[in-house]
């Protein structure tokens, strides 16, 4: 099997690697449970509301109250004041544009764990609303070109 990703240089562009510097474990950092995942997902889909956070991941209320105070730390989410008629102002969530750039990397694991995991295929599936086509989830370089396994190179981008 090929290598997903080549090295290129004389030198390994890892040389030195601290997990600190790593943006995946960065993204780790700021994702990292599995009720962060499912947050992010249900403010995707159009939740808005503590109560229906709860009830859609299944999750205690202390547990999604820590959760999403995180994610508005983090700045995915932000919090917005409603207040529905004879009720107390209450807040509710929404996406921030650092939250929704997180689509893309969702949708892929969603279709990763979709071939992979699910003995179904996976329960939902994300159509493009004017053509009607199914989504998928592919890599392109900045002029378009889509890459394939072992077209990937690793270069180093800074000095560490």
């Amino acid at each position: 099997m090929q290598d997903a990703v080549q090295l290129v240089g004389a030198l390994d562009p890892r040389s030195g690697w601290e997990a600190r510097r790593c943006s995946l474990a960065k993204a780790l950092d700021v994702l990292g449970t599995r009720t962060s995942f499912l947050l992010m997902r249900e403010a995707f889909y159009g939740t808005t509301r503590f109560d229906d956070f709860v009830t859609r991941i299944g999750a205690s209320e202390p547990v999604t109250a820590a959760r999403l105070r995180e994610l508005v730390e983090a700045d995915l989410l932000e919090r917005e004041p409603y207040r529905e008629p004879g009720q107390r102002t209450r807040q509710q969530y929404r996406l921030t544009e650092k939250g929704q750039d997180l689509l893309p990397a969702m949708v892929a694991l969603m279709r990763w764990a979709d071939r992979w995991e699910a003995d179904d295929g996976g329960p939902v599936r994300f159509r493009h609303r004017d053509c009607g086509a199914v989504v998928g989830t592919q890599l392109r370089c900045e002029h378009g070109h889509e890459i394939g396994r072992g077209e990937l190179e690793l270069i180093r981008t800074q000095e560490l």
